[in-house]
């Protein structure tokens, strides 16, 4: 661990502090309250950019599921909070108080026992890492042991987000159904829907977004770092070399998993509502495009690169309602056609490797860039003195 720390302090940390800086001080000075509680609802989803960074982006292996545990986590603290929003007192006018509205609605007369636990802070805190944790190593173990891999990983962890999103709309007397967990409102007591709750969520989010952004760094300057990057280049070496693959994938789709969770819990306090549309495959995808735009091999450029393209979209819908979709496809194969690494490209000098700047290397004349020949001087006593 020490020598970690060590090669995380010589590496560059121009860039964290600058998402420090811009994150903590000038979003809030910029920005009203309305605005930083949108931006912090941006800063949730790049903790699934970081996670992508070092399950997509380090360790080779893509997922387009990752919002099932960015839901997962967000449920668990929607859970709480609706418990806590359906005491006997408010809920007096249902037909069975003490549960939430849509139990009622649905003719439930008690509360499911899977619930119950959620009434407790504690367990809820340690709910949202755990559960989508362990959820992780339950679909990851017996495909990573059997090899499976690339594509078919790919689709697998689609089919996953499609099925949690569809039991979630079904089981509506249980979930919500396609509503969602609405009208949350208290955490532990304290109004989360003041101006001063918001800021302190923003912080909060913030700091822990921070923590995600060094933790992350710092587990790539590790062995295991350099251990993820050989397996996306050379699986087969790292297999003959007497590791267990299947056990380093599983690890690292269950940290990518924890730290989705963090995200979606954080989402749940800054919004105040869950539902099934941040679950399934549209929001996954949408979350990759994020690590994609910003670069996937760059932990700092893929939280730039969901509030970009989050900043994007939300002026082209405001400004061009009826042509955001259009401008938004055309950001993005921009990005694709002059920033193969994403933002990060701009600053680790890969700009110029870009397909777009080959191609335009490539069709320049090639006398344009030569510098004009200078005429020979006469000599004395030649054929022209």
């Amino acid at each position: 661990m020490a020598t970690a720390l060590k090669k995380l302090t010589k590496s560059n940390l121009f860039a964290p502090l600058l998402l420090a800086a811009v994150i903590l001080v000038l979003f809030p000075l910029m920005f009203n309250i309305f605005r930083l509680n949108l931006i912090g609802k941006y800063l949730t989803y790049a903790f699934v950019a970081i996670s992508l960074v070092l399950l997509w982006g380090y360790g080779g292996i893509l997922s387009l599921g990752q919002g099932v545990f960015f839901g997962i986590g967000g449920y668990c603290m929607a859970m709480f909070l609706k418990l806590e929003a359906s005491d006997p007192i408010t809920t007096k006018i249902q037909s069975t108080p003490g549960i939430p509205d849509f139990m009622d609605w649905n003719q439930l007369k008690a509360l499911p026992a899977f619930w119950v636990p959620f009434k407790s802070l504690t367990f809820t805190l340690l709910a949202v890492p755990l559960i989508p944790t362990l959820f992780a190593l339950v679909i990851s173990m017996p495909m990573f042991k059997r090899r499976v891999g690339g594509v078919y990983f790919a689709i697998i962890t689609q089919a996953v987000a499609l099925i949690l999103s569809v039991l979630i709309i079904g089981q509506q007397g249980y979930t919500g159904g396609v509503n969602g967990m609405t009208d949350l409102r208290t955490l532990h007591g304290w109004d989360i829907r003041t101006d001063s709750a918001k800021y302190i969520l923003y912080y909060l989010n913030a700091f822990l977004l921070l923590g995600a952004v060094f933790f992350a760094r710092w587990l790539l300057a590790t062995k295991f770092g350099m251990l993820l990057l050989a397996l996306r280049d050379k699986e087969d070496r790292v297999r003959f070399s007497g590791y267990d693959v299947g056990n380093f994938k599983t690890l690292v789709f269950c940290v990518s998993a924890l730290i989705c969770a963090i995200g979606g819990a954080m989402f749940t306090l800054q919004v105040g509502f869950m539902s099934p549309s941040f679950v399934g495959i549209v929001p996954s995808v949408e979350m990759v495009i994020y690590t994609a735009v910003g670069g996937r091999m760059s932990v700092v450029g893929a939280v730039f690169g969901t509030l970009a393209v989050n900043f994007a979209k939300t002026f082209f819908s405001e400004s061009y309602p009826d042509l955001w979709l259009f401008l938004m496809g055309a950001m993005f194969i921009a990005v694709v056609l002059v920033l193969p690494n994403g933002l990060a490209g701009l600053f680790d000098g890969t700009l110029k490797d870009s397909p777009l700047v080959l191609r335009i290397r490539k069709s320049w004349p090639s006398g344009a860039l030569k510098a004009p020949v200078e005429m020979a001087p006469s000599v004395p006593g030649g054929k022209d003195a």
